[in-house]
């Protein structure tokens, strides 16, 4: 097989490596202890490109009945994860992922310094959040929460989150931690909102110079400390800085693991197709390596709001209410309805549902992306049943340059207003996460009594989960018009 790949890989199956059969294998061993006719159904389908979302609405189903079943589907799905993956070492011996994290044979064997930069300007004392040409502070970005909860963009419980940090400024500095934000560069991710905090915070990136010379224009002169991996040596530290942990996972988890202060592990990885599962993959281990060494470690993860959920009473509620009440789109729907064959402008509940399930799946993103996004679910649900500090927050729709790059899905969110969504700007949604993370380090979330109701709570949909209709039956219409009316 020429031109392989190394480091985190798919296994090999009838001669290729296929990501198909490997997706297909995990959501099938996650469902068995729970579901055998479910696993059955994901063992025995043809065609996982698109058949893949019954199955992976099943992963949320067959979970509801309770929190054992939920936590059964989580470490079964893991361990499939565990199992399927590989490490192929540089010599092309390959070896379970375990291996890599423990040093596998033949792997990379690197060493790495770490390059503390401190920052010069004085810390922000308070919350301030950007939106729409302002920063929010106090009474402002409460009113505006309080019109993001009435207006059903936000869970409740966001409020409560983002207002206790407003009431506890100190806790900013997340003083006694450091910060490790795996995929540093990302647009969602906190690095720049806890520099600004003055926390301390390790980059772990791509070794790209380009990539590290913009992270470090961008974080220059912030007031926390900030803390990098680079090779040895003298010279450019843009040259010099980052790791891949898909391919060097070894040393990547060897540098985590010798950092100072109590450990927060963030996930904010991505990566095109089947590349986001192996990285996915890779951040998973080398957690679960690290937590092995320094039980205290915490975990934080973002889920995506276009994946399946279960969803309050209250949401179901809400979106039969504005299902009933939207006149102008009532003379439209059944029209609509007729000509589509059903497809276009569903409800988005059943009434009465308690929980709902809320599937806002883009199907163009496929379902790689799915079981990326899904493995951090299921990270989060074990490691909380295990007594680990975990912050996992379903952010809002953001117009990252990620999804500007889809057209279709970049046209639908231009769209999306007129079905009753907001999809917010890189900046409001990313200071709005590190808000959070910082509320559940410090005071930590409300016990709830299922998973599901953990993923819930304090979640920022963008209205997905309350609006009229179900939102792959508007999404279509959201792009046609977002492409007429551009925003």
């Amino acid at each position: 097989m020429s031109g392989e790949q190394h480091g985190v890989v798919f296994p090999v199956v009838d001669g290729r490596r296929s990501t198909s059969t490997t997706g297909r294998a995990v959501v099938a061993e996650a469902l068995r202890p729970v579901d055998p006719v479910g696993a059955a159904a994901a063992a025995r389908e043809t065609s996982w490109r698109t058949g893949y979302l019954t199955h992976f609405r099943r992963l949320v189903e067959a979970g509801l009945t309770s929190y054992a079943d939920a936590r059964t589907i989580a470490e079964s799905g893991l361990a499939a994860v565990h199992e399927q993956l590989r490490w192929r070492a540089d010599d092309g011996e390959e070896h379970p992922l375990v291996a890599a994290v423990a040093g596998a044979p033949g792997g990379p064997t690197e060493l790495l310094d770490t390059v503390a930069l401190a920052g010069g300007a004085e810390p922000d004392t308070a919350l301030t959040v950007p939106y729409r040409g302002r920063r929010l502070a106090g009474d402002d970005l409460r009113r505006q929460l309080d019109a993001w909860v009435e207006a059903g963009v936000v869970e409740p419980g966001l409020r409560e989150v983002v207002g206790t940090v407003l009431e506890n400024p100190g806790w900013l500095r997340l003083e006694g931690r450091t910060v490790v934000v795996l995929g540093a560069a990302a647009e969602m991710g906190p690095l720049r909102s806890l520099l600004r905090w003055g926390a301390s915070v390790a980059a772990v990136d791509l070794p790209r110079p380009e990539l590290w010379r913009r992270l470090l224009e961008d974080t220059r002169g912030l007031s926390g400390r900030l803390l990098v991996p680079a090779r040895a040596g003298r010279g450019d530290l843009a040259h010099r800085a980052g790791i891949d942990v898909l391919h060097d996972l070894p040393d990547a988890t060897a540098w985590v693991t010798g950092l100072p202060d109590r450990l927060v592990l963030g996930s904010y990885v991505y990566a095109d197709g089947a590349t986001h599962v192996r990285v996915s993959a890779a951040v998973d281990a080398l957690c679960e390596a690290v937590r092995a060494q320094r039980s205290d470690t915490a975990l934080s993860f973002l889920a995506t709001p276009t994946d399946v959920f279960a969803v309050p009473a209250e949401a179901v509620e809400a979106a039969t209410a504005a299902y009933a009440s939207r006149r102008t789109s009532r003379l439209l729907r059944v029209p609509l309805r007729t000509v589509s064959g059903g497809r276009l402008l569903r409800r988005n509940y059943v009434p009465g549902e308690d929980p709902g399930i809320n599937d806002s799946v883009v199907l163009q993103q496929g379902p790689n992306y799915l079981l990326a996004k899904r493995i951090q679910r299921w990270r989060a649900t074990a490691a909380r049943a295990s007594g680990a500090t975990v912050s996992l927050t379903v952010a809002p729709p953001t117009r990252t340059r990620s999804v500007l790059r889809n057209r279709a899905l970049a046209a639908a969110y231009s769209g999306a207003h007129r079905f009753g969504v907001e999809v917010f700007e890189p900046g409001t949604a990313n200071t709005l996460m590190a808000a959070v993370l910082v509320h559940d380090l410090m005071a930590r979330r409300p016990a709830q009594d299922h998973p599901w109701q953990d993923e819930a709570y304090a979640a920022a949909h963008g209205g997905l989960w309350r609006c009229a209709y179900d939102p792959r039956s508007a999404l279509g219409l959201a792009a046609l018009l977002g492409v007429a009316s551009p925003r």
